[in-house]
């Protein structure tokens, strides 16, 4: 297993309309691609709280890459995305690490 972990730094004042995607559109649209979600943050004490950062676990390399990009091209997420940024960007970055678990983690 491999985890991804992706940081989305927002335009300020824009984090809860990403946190509202995620809850009420983007989750169900990667259940239907299958990608299993680990855990979504966000920053109480930090550099900023305008992130969200959110694990996502995959059987590997190969099963990522074929799921993400199935999700990347979905219609309806291309419309749904757009709609949720007609009046301006969400998101002003993003930051993407694959992670592989340690033989002593507690997650494998």
């Amino acid at each position: 297993m491999i985890y991804e972990m992706r940081v989305y730094r927002c335009v300020p004042g824009r984090l809860p309309a990403l946190l509202n995607r995620f809850n009420t559109i983007t989750l169900k649209i990667w259940e239907r691609h299958g990608i299993k979600q680990a855990g979504f943050f966000t920053t109480l004490i930090g550099e900023s709280n305008q992130e969200l950062t959110y694990f996502l676990a995959w059987e590997s390399l190969a099963d990522r890459e074929k799921k993400w990009n199935a999700f990347a091209a979905d219609p309806e997420w291309l419309t749904k995305r757009a709609e949720t940024e007609k009046d301006g960007a969400i998101v002003e970055n993003v930051s993407v690490q694959m992670l592989t678990p340690t033989g002593f983690s507690s997650v494998q």
